[in-house]
């Protein structure tokens, strides 16, 4: 380990635990009620659904930082991001009347936080 991290290159990755554990209680929230959402959808198809695409700002510049952010939303259930360019990214949803992008832009803060990105 030792070893493996004396290579790894400097980065200005300062994780900060504090916001980083709220960042996870969030994340395995969020994925538990979305997963039952979902859940409940395939199971009563009746439910309204209103597939499509939202497009959501985002201020992680590109790089690993926004790629790390990007494989955080693709966990969660419901929806998927497809395209990022420049300071939009595309997400497909299974319900497009509920509010992605807030949920996006607050995932965001909490991730900046958590990794010490100002």
């Amino acid at each position: 380990l030792w070893i493996s991290l004396s290579l790894v290159p400097p980065s200005t990755f300062r994780p900060r635990l504090a916001p980083l554990a709220k960042f996870s209680l969030r994340f395995l929230g969020c994925s538990v009620i979305a997963g039952v959402d979902v859940a409940w959808r395939a199971l009563l198809p009746r439910l309204d659904l209103r597939p499509g695409f939202v497009a959501v700002p985002i201020t992680l510049p590109p790089g690993s930082s926004r790629n790390a952010f990007l494989v955080y939303q693709s966990l969660q259930p419901g929806t998927s991001p497809t395209s990022a360019e420049g300071e939009m990214i595309q997400m497909h949803c299974l319900d497009v009347s509920r509010p992605i992008a807030t949920a996006i832009e607050a995932d965001e803060a909490l991730f900046k936080t958590a990794i010490g990105h100002e």
